[in-house]
């Protein structure tokens, strides 16, 4: 099935409406508080170490390839900041998981007017549930970053392979952005983690167009204050208009 990945870059926008209704602010305050804090750590350590990134990674291009760096910057600077906010994203995910599930829940109530009990959940449930499920997701992304990893490492000695293998890393990002935030309303309904790759993978194109906007939106200082709860919201819309059925 051919899905638009612009259609999927929607949702994600469709969620800044959603965490301004009245219904589902206070559920947002929590995972808010805790994504503004972990990015501005985020952000400071981006700009301290940004430059002693890109002078190492730049340092072992040989003479011969140095008119390739004007193509190396940027992709060595997106891939930079792309893995300091992803690390930093899964941080901020993990401690504001067990608010994110009754997030995706208020959240679905308000688009469908249906009565849902999983926001009457137990805390301290709702903080076992969710936790297993980030070291599940967390598991599965490590598993992927090895391969990446060891290519990083292989580009220093072949430099003309690093843009395919910044490529794939923003390829990865955004994929791992997709998951992380469609496994929220997905697991509101007892949802594996297995079946929600399954269902994302069915509609490619629309998930990795979701993935690049939390992406892009991860990547701007500010904005990514908001991107947790405006994903969360986004992605259960999505859930609701694509795959409930």
């Amino acid at each position: 099935m051919i899905s638009n990945p612009f259609t999927g870059a929607t949702y994600f926008l469709n969620g800044l409406s959603l965490i301004n209704s009245t219904k589902i602010r206070r559920y947002v305050l929590m995972p808010l508080l805790i994504n503004i804090s972990i990015f501005s750590l985020g952000l400071w350590f981006a700009i301290n170490q940004f430059d002693v990134f890109i002078t190492w990674a730049l340092s072992d291009l040989p003479g011969w390839l140095s008119w390739l760096e004007w193509i190396m910057w940027p992709l060595f600077a997106l891939t930079f900041y792309g893995v300091v906010f992803f690390g930093f994203s899964i941080i901020a995910n993990i401690l504001a998981a067990p608010f994110n599930g009754p997030l995706a829940a208020a959240v679905e109530r308000h688009i469908t007017g249906e009565k849902n009990s999983d926001g009457n959940k137990p805390f301290s449930q709702e903080i076992k549930d969710s936790i297993l499920s980030e070291l599940i997701k967390l598991k599965y992304s490590l598993f992927l970053m090895m391969p990446l990893a060891f290519l990083s490492l292989l580009s220093f000695a072949f430099p003309l392979i690093s843009p395919l293998v910044a490529i794939l890393w923003i390829t990865y990002t955004i994929w791992i952005l997709t998951l992380e935030y469609a496994d929220f309303p997905m697991v509101n309904h007892d949802i594996n983690f297995h079946q929600i790759k399954a269902k994302l993978a069915k509609k490619r194109f629309l998930s990795l167009g979701f993935g690049s906007m939390v992406m892009l939106a991860t990547l701007i200082p500010i904005i990514n204050f908001l991107v947790m709860p405006v994903a969360v919201a986004g992605a259960t819309k999505m859930y609701i208009k694509e795959f409930r059925s």
